[in-house]
């Protein structure tokens, strides 16, 4: 490589490596089954709602090793640049949406609390996360998400750190 193609080379950017996770995780969080079978709301909130989870969940995944941790970071700059783009798209101007932006990172930073807690304290205790943390149709069912969500949980917890980052997951 020349001197001047190692000078003007852009070194790959550190999100790519994460970005096939991301894509997974909103696979994931597009799935029927969340609306079907446990009837969150098939709204932009219930949505949210979901992705945040699928989120939250791969960044307390990338908690456990030291090694990972800064995966989680690149993790929630992908979050920040899709909820970004999303808010563009639908028309919020500039001047909100970094405010708005804001208060969604602020949402997921408390569903990643919710959900270490709920995992941590057992069925009741997530089920009662999910209550409080996803917007559900009439007839919603927490218990069904947290089943959903647990299950997930140990797959993502069982999967070495490279497998995961191939979006290797099954809900």
């Amino acid at each position: 490589m020349s001197f001047f193609s190692k000078l003007f080379s852009r070194a790959p950017d550190p999100k790519e490596e994460i970005r096939p996770l991301w894509h997974r995780l909103v696979r994931l969080a597009r799935d029927p089954a969340w609306y079907a079978e446990c009837k969150v709301a098939d709204t932009l909130e219930g949505r949210f709602d979901v992705l945040s989870t699928m989120v939250a969940l791969a960044m307390l995944r990338f908690e456990q090793d030291p090694d990972t941790i800064p995966s989680s970071a690149r993790l929630t700059e992908l979050f920040v640049e899709d909820m970004e783009g999303q808010l563009r798209e639908a028309g919020i101007g500039d001047p909100t949406v970094g405010k708005k932006v804001g208060n969604l990172v602020s949402a997921l930073g408390g569903r990643t609390g919710a959900l270490r807690e709920g995992l941590r304290d057992g069925d009741t205790a997530l089920a009662a996360a999910m209550d409080r943390n996803i917007t559900f149709n009439e007839g919603g069912s927490a218990e069904c998400v947290a089943v959903k969500v647990r299950r997930l949980s140990i797959v993502m917890n069982g999967m070495p750190y490279h497998h995961l980052l191939d979006a290797e997951l099954q809900l």
